[in-house]
């Protein structure tokens, strides 16, 4: 029984973990576009005079600075899988893989959890509030923000998943060296 538990759990990580890598590809596929897009803009801004056309908007920027957010927010899980968020290395690296496991464990439970509910509640106003009146851009040609607002809470809600397949990890990291230890 705890063995088919255990297994459960162990494909709810593996599901978790599939989930932000093609989140995390997505990403990454996005900052190639936003690179492409603030190179266009820069060219336009100075060709466009040159040519007597107008060869930048308020959407493009607009669009630039939209995918430097998906990037960013939908990166943060993919950020966390990989272990490239910032640690106390210099005490990381002194511990072996069980207390190294533990420490993430801790970390996860009493500041990441705590951190993205936070982020989760503050930001779930804001964003009832722009679908509310489905805010736009103040700025002429700019683009709806309410789309993009969504994506707060759901960048914290897919970080605490990532969280939980971390634990699930680091609780077989545990497991593994409990059955090493013994004779």
């Amino acid at each position: 029984m705890l063995h088919t538990w255990w297994s459960r759990l162990r494909r709810w990580a593996n599901v978790i973990d599939r989930l932000n890598a093609c989140i995390g590809g997505l990403s990454s596929w996005l900052v190639l576009l936003m690179i492409v897009v603030g190179a266009w803009n820069v060219v336009g801004r100075h060709l466009g005079p040159l040519v007597g056309r107008n060869l930048s908007s308020n959407s493009l920027i607009e669009i630039q600075w939209y995918l430097f957010s998906l990037t960013f927010l939908l990166g943060g899980a993919w950020t966390l899988q990989r272990n490239g968020h910032v640690r106390v290395d210099v005490l990381q690296s002194r511990l072996g893989a069980r207390q190294q496991a533990l420490a993430n464990m801790v970390g996860t439970v009493l500041l990441l959890f705590p951190f993205c509910l936070l982020m989760i509640l503050s930001s779930w106003g804001a964003v009832h509030s722009s679908w509310h009146i489905l805010e736009q851009s103040p700025d002429p040609g700019g683009l709806p923000r309410y789309p993009l607002k969504t994506l707060l809470p759901l960048a914290f809600l897919l970080l605490i998943f990532q969280g939980i397949a971390d634990l699930i990890h680091n609780l077989q990291v545990i497991r593994s060296s409990r059955r090493k230890e013994k004779p």
